[in-house]
């Protein structure tokens, strides 16, 4: 019973931290960053981060980074959100023995996340509702794993307060793909350092 208690409890605060996260990013209010944030390092962190929940799950993560460091603008709190939110998701709805892929390259313009898994997939049917406030492909499935409904939400907000765009390509019983797309930081003058060198 006490168990049950903490787990609700731990829902319902994740709850009313995404209902502020997207509170702010809706209504414009969020915090405005200028700061300069290294990309693929952040991706790489998140990834390790959640090493341990995907074990938990049986599930692998794969990170694969470009070879030249990739620089956005934006606010990092929020760039790491995006990031952990997208890579949960594909934890938490892969299987048993699945993996995750995370992937950032970029092309003369763009920044570019890959997060991919080898999960459940989504129905054609439900992906245009997908990062609609508190929509659920499978509402039973989603509370049972702890989900507030509001992850992808927040997601989008993220990536649009950036200027960016994101698609998601699915296919039931193959798994999942969301592809975060953001502007390049502007050039800097040349420096030497290693692939996470100058963190």
């Amino acid at each position: 019973f006490l168990k049950i208690i903490m787990m609700e409890t731990e829902r319902l605060t994740r709850l009313i931290n995404d209902i502020l996260s997207i509170s702010k990013l809706e209504s414009g209010n969020d915090e405005v960053a200028t700061e300069r944030i290294r990309l693929d390092k952040k991706a790489f962190d998140v990834c390790e981060m959640l090493q341990i929940h995907a074990a938990e799950k049986q599930v692998t993560i794969n990170c694969h980074l470009n070879q030249e460091p990739i620089y956005i603008i934006g606010n990092p709190d929020r760039v790491e959100q995006l990031l952990i939110n997208l890579t949960e998701n594909a934890i938490k709805y892969n299987v048993s023995g699945g993996s995750v892929t995370v992937q950032v390259f970029a092309n003369a313009q763009e920044a570019n996340v890959t997060i991919s898994d080898t999960g459940i997939g989504i129905a054609e049917e439900n992906l245009p509702r997908l990062f609609e406030r508190f929509y659920r492909v499978d509402k039973g499935r989603s509370r049972q794993m702890g989900g507030t409904g509001l992850g992808l939400a927040i997601v989008k907000h993220i990536v649009r307060s950036m200027n960016g765009e994101i698609e998601v390509h699915s296919k039931l019983g193959e798994g999942t793909e969301f592809l975060v797309s953001l502007p390049l930081a502007p050039k800097e003058s040349p420096e030497k350092e290693t692939i996470f060198g100058d963190m």
